[in-house]
């Protein structure tokens, strides 16, 4: 039912926060700081920091989304009631490591699946005190997707924690380096323009007439990764985590001349294959498509929440983000199982190809077009039905963020680590990664009793560490 409202307490809500908070989607980005400490505080605290800290960082944390008279969708202020917001599960104590390793799990699948209530700020925080194989303590972090994309929601967090070796001084990220030409290079490219050129006609015509094909018509097959089923956003999950050394990512990065991005997609993609034969061997090499979503901001590390909302910001906040379609590459010689035949490099090789491709490719630009003549036309909620389709006839999604090169705290109280997924979305797997110190971490969240997620674990371990053997025996070795 339409809610009146009046013009001066409200403002409009951005078209891709509609399209993520509608009756056909609805996304929520689950983040885990995990403590090296147990979580002791006093009870005033959480609350200080949400209301000091947290809440006046933009205007969204104290907004409910309406829908005014004319069915068009707005951020309406209110007053935030911050017990409502704060949760801190209580279990029994003193028990083993393993049954609070269990509780949590739950917790996570449980908080999930639950929907947040429209009559008050679409966030949450949840203080887990028990200790875990991986904390001594975890404070979770549950934010709607309309309230902003993950750098955007990465930026708010951040400006909650503080550095631990220097509290006064701000966290830094790494720098995002781009390969410098010589002259002769620069000559070389520059006669490869007009190729180019045509080649990316080709290649945007053949992508957008993909992505409507993977939006409206065709299904990846149905395989040991992708169920298919209506209805599998509101099934239970669960999630599994590795950490990787970001020392040895930038090996392999170096040793095939590619991205971090590039190197995590090959290994996902080849763990992911796998598992696939791993499972259900004769749907293995069935037709499988990553969604791979980046930021479409100007490159760079993090802005400060401020410079994000000021107008004509070249970072914004929102949600500023596409996704491309990457078919899964497929193994060969299965038949004899011969893993020593496949090429594990070939997959980063693969994924470095076609992620390239597709971002020099307007398909993306025509993506977005068509989503706002989509809205235009015939609204919000088919928009959200469109992007909902691309989810579910695709088989994953891979989403990245970059983290701070530095320890921080939350209210003195050391992060050992971090990680976050992306829930609601119809797919039966998606792997989210983030960076922290010098590890990198991948979040798989699985659709429960579908997908083992232990198994699926293990396999992109086996192929971290092939694709990292083979790429330091292809090395040059320095004389």
């Amino acid at each position: 039912m339409d809610i009146p409202l009046e013009e001066e307490i409200f403002e409009p809500a951005s078209p891709s926060s509609q399209y993520l908070n509608s009756s056909n989607l609805s996304l929520c980005v689950i983040a885990v700081l995990e403590s090296k400490i147990p979580i002791e505080y006093e009870e005033s605290l959480p609350l200080n920091l949400l209301k000091d800290v947290f809440v006046p960082i933009n205007p969204r944390f104290s907004s409910i989304m309406v829908t005014g008279k004319k069915g068009t969708r707005k951020w309406k202020r209110v007053e935030v009631n911050y017990e409502d917001h704060i949760k801190t599960p209580i279990f029994p104590s003193e028990k083993p490591l393993d049954f609070y390793n269990e509780c949590f799990s739950n917790y996570i699948s449980n908080l999930a699946m639950e929907q947040f209530p429209q009559n008050q700020p679409l966030w949450e925080i949840h203080i887990f005190k028990y200790p875990t194989n991986d904390a001594a303590g975890s404070v979770i972090f549950k934010l709607h997707h309309s309230l902003g994309d993950g750098y955007s929601l990465m930026g708010a967090l951040l400006s909650c924690l503080q550095r631990v070796d220097n509290p006064s001084l701000p966290l830094t990220f790494p720098s995002r380096q781009r390969t410098t030409l010589s002259s002769k290079d620069k000559a070389f490219s520059v006669l490869k323009v007009v190729p180019r050129f045509f080649k990316g006609i080709v290649n945007t015509v053949y992508d957008f007439g993909e992505s409507i094909l993977k939006s409206t018509l065709v299904e990846d097959d149905r395989t040991a990764i992708h169920s298919g089923d209506e209805g599998v956003e509101f099934r239970p999950i669960v999630v599994t985590t590795k950490t990787f050394s970001l020392d040895c990512l930038k090996q392999i990065k170096a040793s095939l001349n590619v991205t971090i991005n590039d190197v995590i997609t090959g290994i996902v993609e080849y763990g992911t294959r796998l598992y696939m034969q791993e499972v259900k061997q004769e749907s293995c090499n069935g037709k499988c498509t990553a969604l791979v979503l980046f930021n479409t901001r100007a490159l760079g590390g993090y802005k400060s929440v401020n410079d994000m909302i000021k107008p004509n910001s070249d970072m914004p906040w929102g949600n500023h983000f596409t996704f491309l379609p990457v078919s899964l590459p497929k193994l060969t010689n299965l038949a004899n199982r011969d893993q020593s035949s496949i090429n594990p490099l070939a997959f980063v090789q693969k994924a470095h190809r076609m992620i390239d491709r597709k971002r020099n490719s307007a398909s993306v630009w025509l993506t977005s077009k068509l989503l706002d003549f989509l809205r235009k036309l015939r609204g919000p909620e088919a928009t959200a039905r469109f992007i909902h389709g691309t989810l579910k006839n695709t088989s994953m999604a891979l989403t990245n963020l970059i983290g701070p090169v530095e320890e921080m705290a939350l209210a003195n109280h050391p992060v050992k680590g971090l990680y976050f997924i992306v829930t609601g979305a119809p797919q039966s797997c998606s792997v989210t990664i983030v960076s922290y110190v010098d590890k990198l971490r991948i979040a798989m969240v699985v659709e429960k009793g579908f997908i083992d997620p232990n198994k699926l674990k293990s396999c992109i371990d086996y192929a971290f560490d092939t694709i990292f053997k083979a790429a330091v025996k292809s090395s040059p070795v320095a004389t």
